[in-house]
C-alpha cells in the first residue's frame, strides 16, 4: 500500500494540470510560480517570488502532509470536538471557549510580524486550496477521515493563533502548591517542592478557605489542553478489532514524565570549536508520538531564507538558522497564570466583591454542537482578571484564571517569524522582544562570529505575592504590568565561549528583577553534564555536538552508585550489586548494569515519597523531582531519625533489593537478559491517535510503530524520558555550523508525514531510535541533487 501511494505522491499537490508541462501544475490563489522541491528525507524546500506565495505554498504542503492532524488541531481551537466525538467531550469545547483569544485580530497576526496579516492569511489560504483539492476526490483522503466518517473543514486565521498547544503557565502547580500548603503548612510544602533560587511566600491569604481547594477548580482549564483520545464507538465498525477491550484497560506505570520533559540547547565560538566557526544546537523535548511534534521545512522568497523546524499548524520556523546565524529554545520558567478565588453576592451570584464593591462578570453565550444530540448552549462567565473556571453556588465562591498569554501575542512560537529575519544579534534580540509564549531560553550563534542567549516569554510582575498559591481576587494581588522582555536575563559572547541552556535555572545572581522571574526549574542534571562536556575541550566538531546531544552518562548515577559500597548484601543482590562497580554510569541501550541503576533509582524514588510525603498529602503530592529524592539521600539529616546513616542505609538496601526482585519479575532470573533497551524494559513504541481502537492488522501493519530499543533517561543530555516506554524526549534535533550551511545535521521521527500510507510517515523512525542524523541541506545546488519529488505550481487564472 505504502508503495502504491509514494507513486501517488508524484499528484499529491495538483489542483489543474497545466495542458502543456506534466511538471506545473496550477493552483488558485498564488500571484506567480512557486517551485517546491521534496528532498529524500521528506522535507520540502519552498521557492516562491514573493511573501505571501511563500507561506500559501508553506500552508498547502503542511496540509497536504498533515491533513488529519491539522483537522483535529482545528477542532480543537474552535471548540467543536464534541461534534464528532460525542458529549464525553463537551468539557473540553466548553474549557476551549472559555479561553478563547477575543482580542481584536488585525493587532494580534501584526504582532508575530509586521506583514502578520498577510503572512497568516496566506497561509490558511494555503490550507484551505489543499482542502479544496482533495475534497474534490474524498478518497484520495488520508485513511483516519475514513475510519472517522468525517472530512477536513476550512481554517481560519483564529485557528493559527490559537493557544491550546502552548507550554503557557504553572496554573496546576499553583493549585497543587495550595492544596499542599492547605495539608501540609508552608515549610513542609517547601520541604518537598524544590522552590529556588529565592524563596517564595507560601503563605495562603486569610480570606481564601483552603478547604474548598480540594474541589476540581481546573477541570475545565484541563480539558481544554488535553489531548484528543479516540475510543471503539467513534471509528466505523469495519475498521474496529475484536481485542479493543482489552487494550483500553491495560494498567499504566506511574508516569515520572512530568519531571523530565524539558530541551537543550548551547551555542559555541570559535574559540572552542575545530574549525573556528560558532555552533548552534537544539533538542526540544517533548512527546513523542506519530506524527513528529516538530514539522521541518524550508522557505525562500525575497526577504526569506529559512530552514528549520517548527509546529507544523503555524507559519514560519522556530528552530533553524537562515543565511546571517542559527537560533534554538529551550524553556525558561516563566509564571503567566494566576488563580484568583473571588466572594460572591449572595443576592446575585453573577457579582463578585472587588476593592469593597459588587462587580457584574462579563457573560458570552455559546452554541455547541454534539454528535447524536442537540445543541447545547452554555454561558461563559469572566471576572476582570480572565475566565471563571468555577462558580461555587453553595459557599459563594468563584474561581477564575489570569492568563497573560490572552493578551495580544500569546500564540506558540508564531513570533519566530521575526527571528527568521533576523541579520545579526541586535536584529534577532529586537525580534524576542516580541516571543510571548512560551517562556524560553532562545540562543544565537552567527557567521560573524558571535553568541548571544535572551530569555523571553511575557513575565508578569508581582509585587507582593509570589504566584505559587491561590489569591484572593479582591483587588489586592494585582500584576504591576509586564516586565519587558529585553529586560528578562541575557547574554552576548561571553568569555567562557560558550551558552548552554536546559530548563534549569541560568538566572545570574546579580539579576535585579527578581519579581518576574519563576520558582520551579527543572532538576539540573542534563545543564550540569553539557556544560561539564563543553569546558572539557576546544577543539569541538560536528561529531563533538551529535554525540553530546545524544549522550547517556548519567550524573544521577554518579552520586548514587557509590553509596551501595556501605550496604551489605548477598546472593542474587550482591551479584546485582557487582555489576554496578566497574559501570561507567552510561545507560545505553543492551547494558545490563543500566537496566539494574534504573530500576533502582525508580524504586529508591518510590520508596523515599513513600517515607517523607504525610498521609494526608499523598494524594496531591504524588512524587517529588530526582534532585530533592537525591538531596535527602545524600543529606541523611534532613529526613532521617537519630541514627540518619543507618536508617538511610537501610532504604537504599530494600530499595535496591525491591529493584532487584521487579527486574526479576518481568525479565526473569537470568541476570544476563535484563539489558536496557529491550521491549520490556527501555525502548519506544509510538502509537498512532487511533493506534488502540483499529483491528490489529492495522494497528500493526499502518499506525503504530516499534518497540525498539532506547537509551538514556530524563536526566542524560539525551532525553529519553523516564517511561519504559519512551513517551517524551528529543524527536527533533538540528545542529548548525554557521561557516557551511550545508553541514546542518538534524533527527525528526518518526517523519514528516501524518499520513500512514506515506512514505515520509515512519522513514526516519528507526535512523532516529538509533541516534542517527541526516544532512540539512540549505543551497539550491545540494538540495536539487537529493530531490525525490519537484513540482512547480502556476497561479490558476478563471
Amino acid at each position: 500500500m505504502k508503495k502504491i501511494f509514494f507513486l501517488g505522491l508524484l499528484v499529491l499537490f495538483s489542483c489543474k494540470k497545466n495542458k502543456t508541462s506534466e511538471n506545473a501544475l496550477e493552483l488558485a490563489g498564488l500571484k506567480e510560480p512557486v517551485e517546491i522541491v521534496r528532498d529524500q528525507w521528506g522535507i520540502n524546500h519552498i521557492y516562491a517570488n514573493n511573501q505571501h506565495d511563500l507561506f500559501f505554498a508553506q500552508g498547502y504542503a503542511a496540509a497536504a502532509d498533515r491533513l488529519f492532524q491539522f483537522e483535529i488541531w482545528r477542532r480543537q481551537a474552535t471548540g467543536t470536538v464534541a461534534e464528532i466525538l460525542g458529549e464525553r467531550e463537551l468539557k473540553r469545547d466548553i474549557g476551549t471557549r472559555l479561553f478563547q483569544f477575543r482580542g481584536d485580530m488585525e493587532t494580534e497576526m501584526n504582532h508575530y510580524h509586521e506583514d502578520g496579516v498577510e503572512i497568516i492569511t496566506a497561509y490558511t489560504d494555503g490550507v484551505n486550496a489543499y482542502i479544496d483539492k482533495v475534497l474534490q476526490n474524498p478518497d484520495s483522503l488520508p485513511i483516519e477521515f475514513k475510519i472517522l466518517d468525517i472530512l477536513p473543514q476550512k481554517w481560519t486565521p483564529e485557528v493559527v493563533i490559537s493557544r491550546h498547544q502552548g507550554l503557557l503557565g504553572n496554573i496546576n502547580d499553583e493549585l497543587q502548591i495550595g492544596r499542599a500548603v492547605a495539608k501540609m503548612g508552608p515549610q513542609m510544602t517547601k520541604k518537598l517542592f524544590w522552590l529556588h533560587p529565592k524563596d517564595p511566600d507560601l503563605t495562603i491569604d486569610k480570606k481564601i478557605n483552603k478547604e474548598l481547594l480540594s474541589q476540581d477548580i481546573l477541570e475545565l482549564y484541563n480539558a481544554y489542553r488535553k489531548s484528543v483520545k479516540f475510543a471503539p464507538e467513534d471509528i466505523q465498525p469495519e475498521y474496529r478489532g475484536q481485542e479493543v477491550a482489552n487494550l483500553l484497560i491495560e494498567n499504566q506505570e506511574k508516569n515520572r514524565d512530568s519531571l523530565s520533559i524539558g530541551s537543550n540547547n548551547w551555542v559555541v565560538n570559535g574559540s572552542r570549536t575545530k574549525d573556528g566557526n560558532t555552533f548552534m544546537a537544539n533538542d526540544p523535548h517533548r512527546t513523542i508520538a506519530v506524527p513528529s511534534l516538530r514539522y521541518m521545512a524550508h522557505l525562500v522568497a525575497p526577504g526569506w531564507n529559512v530552514i528549520g523546524g517548527g509546529e507544523p499548524e503555524i507559519p514560519g520556523i522556530s528552530i533553524g538558522h537562515n543565511e546571517y546565524g542559527a537560533w534554538g529554545l529551550t524553556v525558561f520558567e516563566t509564571d503567566g497564570e494566576d488563580l484568583y478565588v473571588y466572594e460572591l453576592n449572595p443576592e446575585n451570584q453573577n457579582q463578585y466583591k472587588y476593592q469593597g464593591a459588587w462587580v457584574d462578570m462579563k457573560t458570552i453565550q455559546e452554541t455547541i454542537k454534539i454528535k447524536g444530540q442537540k445543541d447545547t448552549i452554555v454561558n461563559l462567565h469572566y471576572t476582570q482578571h480572565g475566565p471563571v473556571t468555577l462558580i461555587d453556588t453553595e459557599n459563594n465562591v468563584a474561581y477564575a484564571v489570569r492568563c497573560a498569554w490572552l493578551e495580544p501575542g500569546g500564540s506558540p512560537y508564531l513570533a519566530s517569524l521575526r527571528m527568521d529575519q533576523a541579520k545579526n544579534w541586535e536584529e534577532f534580540r529586537e525580534a524576542c522582544n516580541y516571543s510571548h509564549i512560551p517562556g524560553e531560553n532562545m540562543v544565537w550563534a552567527d557567521k560573524e562570529g558571535n553568541i548571544g542567549w535572551q530569555a523571553v516569554g511575557i513575565a508578569p510582575i508581582r509585587r507582593n505575592f509570589s504566584g505559587l498559591v491561590p489569591v484572593p481576587g479582591d483587588g489586592t494581588y494585582e500584576w504591576d504590568g509586564y516586565l519587558p522582555i529585553i529586560e528578562k536575563p541575557n547574554d552576548h559572547n561571553p568569555d567562557k565561549g560558550f551558552i548552554a541552556t536546559a530548563n534549569q535555572n541560568v538566572t545570574p545572581p546579580d539579576y535585579e528583577h527578581w519579581d518576574a522571574i519563576g520558582f520551579s526549574w527543572s532538576d539540573p542534571y542534563r545543564g550540569n553534564r553539557i556544560e561539564e562536556v563543553l569546558s572539557s575541550k576546544s577543539d569541538f566538531t560536528m561529531e563533538d555536538f551529535k554525540a553530546l546531544q545524544t549522550d547517556y552518562v548519567s550524573l544521577p548515577a554518579k552520586e548514587l552508585v557509590p553509596l551501595l559500597n556501605k550496604i551489605t548484601l548477598d546472593g542474587t543482590y550482591q551479584e546485582a550489586k557487582t555489576k554496578l562497580e566497574d559501570w561507567n554510569f552510561t545507560l545505553n541501550p543492551n547494558s545490563i548494569p543500566a537496566a539494574i541503576y534504573v530500576t533502582w533509582e525508580d524504586s529508591l524514588a518510590e520508596m523515599m515519597e513513600d517515607l517523607v510525603i504525610p498521609k494526608e498529602a499523598k494524594h496531591i503530592v504524588t512524587s517529588l523531582q530526582l534532585k530533592t529524592i537525591i538531596d535527602f539521600v545524600s543529606h541523611p539529616k534532613i529526613v532521617f531519625g537519630s541514627d540518619t546513616e543507618g536508617n538511610r542505609n537501610e532504604l537504599l538496601k530494600k530499595s535496591f533489593q525491591q529493584a532487584i526482585d521487579n527486574l526479576e519479575n518481568r525479565l526473569g532470573p537470568d541476570m544476563e537478559k535484563w539489558q536496557y533497551g529491550q521491549a520490556k524494559n527501555k525502548h519506544v513504541y509510538i502509537e498512532h491517535a487511533l493506534g488502540k481502537v483499529v483491528n490489529k492488522a492495522m494497528r500493526d501493519t499502518l499506525f503504530n510503530l516499534g518497540p525498539l530499543p532506547r537509551g538514556g533517561s530524563g536526566t542524560t543530555p539525551g532525553s529519553t524520558g523516564g517511561n519504559l516506554n519512551q513517551s517524551s524526549g528529543a524527536s527533533f534535533r538540528m545542529i548548525v555550523n554557521t561557516g557551511d550551511w550545508d553541514t546542518a545535521q538534524a533527527t525528526n521521527g518518526p517523519g514528516q508525514s501524518g499520513n500512514p500510507e506515506s512514505p515520509f510517515y515512519s522513514n526516519l523512525f528507526e535512523p532516529w531510535a538509533k541516534d542517527q542524523y541526516f544532512p540539512v541541506y540549505y543551497t539550491k545546488q545540494k538540495v536539487d541533487s537529493i530531490a525525490v519529488e519537484r513540482k512547480r505550481f502556476l497561479p490558476f487564472d478563471n
